[in-house]
C-alpha cells in the first residue's frame, strides 16, 4: 500500500508546491501561479465519481484493475508534460495536470477501498499509519528532494523520471494476488449515485460527520499560519523550506508510526483524549512563545510538535472512518468522510488568516486554545454517540 500512496503524493506535492517556485523563478505572474492550484480541484470533487469506482462491488480484483488503469493514465499524463515547455505551453500543461490529478484522485478512491478490504479489523490502525506515512514521506520527497534534483536534471528529465516512478509503484500490486470474492459479497446491491445521499441518511451519522468535520480545528490554524509567522520573524525562504517543508513532515512520519501502534493497543477513545490534550498544549505553547521573539530552538520544537500532532490526527481519521464503511461502498464512504474532514480543515484555515490579521499571531494562538478546549468537551461526546452508528449493507 505504501508504494501506491507514495505514487500519489510525490508528483502531486511537486506540482502543487515546487512547481510554483520554478514558475516564479521563470517570471510567471502571480495570477498564473495561483491558477496552478486549480489542479487540486479533482481531489475535492472525487466523491462525485466514487460510486462509479465502487461498481467493483467490493471485489478486490476489480479495485486492483481500477488502480492499474488510473495509475497508467496518471503516469502517461505526467510523461506527456515533459514534452512541453513551461513558458510557451503553460495552458497545455495545466490541462494535462488536471487529467493527471483526476486519474490520481480516482486511484486514491480505489486504493482506499482496496486497503480497507485487504486489512483485518485489528490491522486498520496500522493501515492508517501507512496512508499517513505515504502522504508525509511524499511531501518530504516531493517538496524537498525533487527541487534539488530539478537543478541537476532539469525540467524534462525530472518529469519523465516522475512518470516512471508512478509506473514502478505498480510492481508490488502486480505481484500481489488477492483471493476470490466470496459468495456473500456477490449479493451486494449494485451501486448508484444515490449512495452519496444514502450515506447521510444512516443512523447516528450526524455525530460521525461532526467529529470528522471538527477534528482538525485544534491544529490547522497553527499549521496554516506558521510559515507566514516565520517570514515576519525574519526567517529566509530557504530556512522555512528546510524547517517546515522537510524536518516537519519527516517528524510526521515518525509520529504516524507511533500513532498506529498506540491506537492498536489503547483504542480510539484514549487516543482521542491524547490528541485533544495535545491540541491544548501546542496552542498554549505557541501562545507563550509568541508573546516575545522566540528562539530558533523554540520555533524548531514547535514545528516538530505541530507536524507530529497533525500526523497523529490524520492516522486517527483514517483508522476511525474505516469503522463506518458499507459493504460494496468502500470507495464512496471512505472518500466522502475524507472530504468532510478536509472541508473542515479548509474552513478553519481560511478563518485563521482573518483572525491573525485582526488580533495578531498571539491572538490566533489564544483563539486556537479556546477552540481546543471546546473540542476537548465536545468531541468525546460525538465519538461516544458515533459508536451507536449502525453500518448499513
Amino acid at each position: 500500500m505504501l508504494n501506491l500512496y507514495l505514487a500519489q503524493s510525490i508528483p502531486m506535492t511537486f506540482f502543487s508546491t515546487v512547481l510554483p517556485v520554478i514558475m516564479r523563478e521563470n517570471h510567471f505572474s502571480l495570477t498564473s501561479i495561483g491558477l496552478i492550484q486549480l489542479v487540486k480541484l479533482p481531489w475535492l470533487l472525487k466523491f462525485l465519481w466514487a460510486p462509479v469506482v465502487d461498481s467493483a462491488q467490493g471485489d478486490i480484483n476489480k479495485y486492483k484493475k481500477w488502480i492499474f488503469a488510473s495509475e497508467l493514465v496518471y503516469a502517461l499524463s505526467i510523461f506527456a508534460i515533459a514534452f512541453f515547455d513551461l513558458e510557451t505551453d503553460f495552458k497545455r500543461i495545466v490541462i494535462l495536470l488536471l487529467i493527471a490529478f483526476t486519474a490520481s484522485a480516482t486511484q486514491d478512491i480505489a486504493t482506499d477501498a482496496f486497503s480497507y478490504l485487504i486489512l483485518k479489523k485489528d490491522e486498520r490502525s496500522i493501515g492508517g499509519s501507512i496512508q499517513t506515512i505515504g502522504n508525509f514521506l511524499g511531501a518530504v520527497i516531493g517538496s524537498g528532494l525533487l527541487l534539488i534534483i530539478y537543478y541537476y536534471l532539469g525540467w524534462k528529465h525530472l518529469i519523465a523520471a516522475l512518470s516512471l516512478f508512478v509506473l514502478f509503484a505498480l510492481i508490488p500490486l502486480w505481484i500481489y494476488q488477492p483471493g476470490e470474492i466470496n459468495a456473500e459479497r456477490k449479493k451486494i446491491k449494485k451501486t448508484s449515485f444515490k449512495d452519496l445521499y444514502y450515506f447521510f441518511t444512516q443512523p447516528y451519522i450526524k455525530y460521525r460527520i461532526g467529529l470528522l468535520f471538527l477534528i482538525y480545528w485544534g491544529i490547522i490554524g497553527i499549521l496554516t499560519m506558521i510559515k507566514p509567522w516565520m517570514v515576519d520573524l525574519g526567517y529566509s525562504i530557504k530556512e522555512i523550506g528546510i524547517y517546515s517543508g522537510l524536518i516537519g513532515p519527516a517528524a510526521g512520519v515518525l509520529f504516524a508510526l507511533a500513532a498506529g501502534k498506540i491506537i492498536k493497543h489503547k483504542g480510539h477513545k484514549k487516543f482521542l483524549y491524547l490528541l485533544l490534550t495535545s491540541y491544548l498544549l501546542i496552542n498554549l505553547y505557541f501562545f507563550l512563545i509568541s508573546r516575545s521573539t522566540p528562539s530558533y530552538w523554540e520555533i524548531q520544537a514547535g514545528i516538530i510538535a505541530v507536524w507530529g500532532i497533525y500526523s497523529m490526527t490524520t492516522v486517527f481519521v483514517y483508522s476511525f472512518l474505516m469503522n463506518s464503511i458499507r459493504n460494496g461502498r468502500e470507495g464512496t464512504d471512505f472518500t466522502l468522510q475524507i472530504v468532510l474532514a478536509h472541508l473542515g480543515s479548509l474552513i478553519i484555515a481560511v478563518l485563521s488568516g482573518k483572525i491573525a490579521h485582526q488580533w495578531g499571531y498571539t491572538g490566533l494562538f489564544a483563539v486556537g486554545f479556546l477552540i481546543s478546549l471546546f473540542l476537548f468537551l465536545l468531541l468525546p461526546y460525538l465519538y461516544k454517540k458515533s459508536l451507536q452508528y449502525e453500518i448499513s449493507s
